[in-house]
């Protein structure tokens, strides 16, 4: 079965099944991605964000499990504790937010509201844009509740 053939989750579901994690994990890694230079402008030599991410496309493989995973998120919310500007706070709670996905996919949920903590006027329009055009179309709905 593809993964356009599988079910949408229903929107009371938080903790989703491993396969649909592994799959969102993807979108939201991805739309971290396009913010982390948000958060590397400030705190350049902080690599926090950037080892979550590569650990989310690990967990996406099936080569990382969920603690490992958990243990990436925190260190993501430590690095926006560590932030004195906003919206490089924003990006890295995003990065928490996302990488949170492989325990609970009701995480994903939390993107687009730290994308508009992180960005605004056009190019926030185009960032919330971009993320919901891209997200699997069988999530659009558990996501944004459209």
């Amino acid at each position: 079965m593809t993964n356009d053939q599988l079910t949408a989750p229903e929107l009371t579901e938080l903790t989703l099944t491993e396969p649909d994690r592994r799959e969102l994990i993807g979108w939201a890694a991805t739309c971290v991605r396009r913010l982390l230079p948000v958060f590397i402008l400030h705190r350049p030599d902080d690599d926090r964000l950037a080892n979550a991410l590569d650990a989310a496309d690990r967990f996406r493989e099936g080569k990382l499990t969920v603690g490992p995973m958990r243990k990436q998120a925190f260190a993501c919310h430590a690095a926006a504790r560590d932030c004195t500007d906003p919206a490089a706070a924003a990006v890295a709670r995003a990065c928490g937010q996302a990488t949170a996905v492989a325990h609970m996919g009701g995480h994903a949920r939390n993107l687009p509201r730290y994308t508009k903590k992180a960005l605004s006027g056009h190019v926030l329009a185009e960032e919330l844009e971009y993320q919901q055009s891209h997200v699997p179309d069988r999530f659009r709905i558990y996501i944004y509740g459209e």
